[in-house]
Parts: C-alpha cells; structure tokens; sequence
C-alpha cells in the first residue's frame, strides 16, 4: 500500500503543478488555487506512503534505517 500512496501523491502533485502552471497562464485564480491544494494533498499522501514504508520495513524485519533495530521474538 506503501508503494501506490507515493505514486499517487506524486500523480496528484505533477497533476496539481499542471493546474497551477494552467491556471497562471489563463489568469483563472481558481484554478491555481485547486492546483495548489492537489500539490499539497500529493505531498501529504507521499509523505504517508513514505511513513508506511518505512513502518512497514520496521515491523517486518527489513532493512530499515536504523541498523540497531532488533525484531521482537
């Protein structure tokens, strides 16, 4: 699950760029506005997909960041 929130947040943030960049070159406020919010929801959801990941690896024994982690018996 880790894996498609961070592919969705990235979609949601070149989607939400596009928008903004659209937006700014029509002059529609509105729509930079909604670009705005669908970067920030896209990097919101990447970071989540990263925090899960990296939960994910924790719990499962994998190789995390931290080379003293131990799993639980």
């Amino acid at each position: 699950m880790a894996l498609e929130d961070r592919i969705a947040g990235k979609m949601k943030q070149v989607k939400g760029k596009a928008n903004d960049m659209m937006g700014a070159a029509k002059g529609d406020t509105g729509q930079q506005i909604k670009g705005k919010v669908q970067k920030a929801v896209g990097k919101v959801q990447d970071v989540f997909g990263k925090a899960d990941d990296k939960a994910s690896r924790r719990t499962s024994g994998g190789s995390g960041s931290d080379p003293t982690w131990v799993k639980p018996d």
